[in-house]
């Protein structure tokens, strides 16, 4: 808890300025309260309660007390909403003076709560700092702008104005400056956001697909800061949207026939001297294949946390740049987990898998989690794929739902990383969730199957 403080670029308050205490549910979606400014004591005397049950909703926001009985089951009690006051930023997007933190949920006693994403994220890291060691992460997020107008009228998202030609896109648009100068004014608003909130937005790039979009942020030697900003990246690119008549999604395939999004995570290990200790120096990188050992053994299990909904599981087709095997390479863009450098102070991994869609605090643990298990143990991660050959024998990445649901509900790597308790709480919401996609007869079944059998 700290004192009521007002950080530097906050404005003085008008009379509709607001404080919002915001916690990450198990989908990364935010929920939270709106509170009158002048109300902000409460948020840091940590008087704000929510229904501990939001950490359990699904995509649709249902509480699922029936799988999970952490609800009405138990009268759905109330968790703590304990703010972290080092996120603590201005809303840029709201009345001058309007602020924002992030929290975590907690029992009523004080205690971490164990549906909360962010404070499982937290667990992972105090393993890390046991064995003396900080992880250096970084994100890249890729996501699409569209028309909000036409996805009000049609339910269908259609690309800006600026990028098509007779209604249609005008051709692929990757690293094309053309594109990045047809959307300069809702891409300078995301950029003016960022430095409001003090994220480390680095490059832009306009990626394959008509209003898709890569922000990288800069390392972190702080894993729970560097979810923190992927998260407010989401949303920022969000509100920015507003502002200029677009909306975003992070959502992993949006069209059919275009690229999906992404999100990878490259992430390195620091001791306590500040030395990386994934660094070869030259020589055999001994410790960087154990780690990349490590993600790949964990792969198949965690591919529910990298690929959480059913339209997850679109991006993963061949001849895309989407991996499709568990495999590695030395700066091959193809391979679930490239290494870009094995020497000096950079060398680092980048894990491929996960899309845009992701939980960032689940994500993180997942792959930090992979990383312990190569620290604690030296693995073999097999031969690397080389560019312009086929991948070596290994297995193959599920294109399956459901598959991924009892892959990760089975596993002993999730149940230590996550807990016990809610690796089952997250397989069983994503069973249903599953299940229900299964069952539903889509506008392909009508359009393919109906007029012909």
């Amino acid at each position: 808890m700290t004192a009521d403080k007002t950080p530097a670029g906050i404005d003085a308050a008008d009379p509709t300025a607001c404080f919002e205490i915001l916690i990450a549910d198990m989908n990364g979606r935010l929920r939270g309260k709106r509170l009158p400014l002048d109300a902000e004591k409460k948020v840091w005397s940590g008087a704000v309660r929510l229904p501990a049950s939001t950490q359990s909703l699904d995509i649709w926001g249902d509480d699922n007390d029936d799988l999970t009985g952490i609800s009405l089951t138990l009268g759905d009690p109330d968790g703590q909403i304990l703010p972290d006051a080092r996120t603590l930023a201005p809303m840029p997007w709201a009345a001058p003076g309007s602020k924002q933190v992030l929290a975590s949920m907690h029992t009523l006693s004080g205690e971490a709560h164990f549906c909360d994403p962010r404070g499982i994220l937290a667990g992972v890291l105090k393993r890390f700092e046991a064995l003396g060691l900080t992880p250096v992460v970084a994100t890249e997020l890729e996501f699409y702008v569209y028309d909000d107008k036409d996805w009000r009228d049609t339910g269908r998202p259609m690309p800006p104005k600026g990028l098509t030609f007779r209604g249609q896109p005008n051709g692929f648009q990757l690293y094309d400056m053309d594109a990045v100068d047809a959307l300069t004014p809702y891409l300078d608003t995301v950029r003016a956001y960022c430095a409001a909130q003090g994220l480390p937005a680095d490059a832009t790039t306009a990626e394959f697909g008509p209003g898709q979009f890569e922000i990288n942020l800069l390392h972190r030697a702080d894993a729970l800061a560097a979810a923190d900003d992927c998260l407010m990246l989401k949303r920022i690119a969000a509100k920015a949207a507003e502002k200029h008549g677009l909306r975003s999604t992070c959502m992993a395939k949006p069209y059919t026939g275009q690229a999906g999004s992404g999100l990878h995570v490259h992430a390195s290990i620091i001791d306590k001297n500040g030395n990386n200790v994934l660094d070869a120096k030259g020589g055999d990188p001994v410790k960087l294949k154990s780690v990349t050992a490590g993600l790949l053994q964990t792969m198949r299990a965690a591919q529910l946390i990298f690929a959480p909904f059913a339209n997850s599981y679109r991006r993963f087709q061949p001849g895309s740049f989407a991996p499709t095997d568990v495999d590695w390479g030395y700066g091959h863009r193809g391979t679930s987990v490239r290494i870009p450098e094995k020497d000096g102070p950079a060398a680092r991994v980048e894990h491929r898998v996960a899309g845009a869609d992701a939980n960032p605090y689940l994500l993180l643990a997942a792959i930090l989690g992979g990383m312990l298990k190569g620290l604690e143990a030296t693995l073999d991660p097999g031969p690397a794929t080389e560019p312009g050959t086929e991948a070596p024998q290994t297995e193959k990445l599920t294109h399956d739902f459901l598959t991924a649901v009892e892959a990760f509900a089975v596993s002993t790597d999730m149940a230590d990383i996550f807990g016990t308790a809610y690796a089952k709480l997250f397989a069983d919401t994503k069973r249903k969730e599953a299940l229900t996609f299964m069952r539903t007869v889509s506008d392909f079944d009508y359009g393919t199957y109906l007029p012909r059998l």
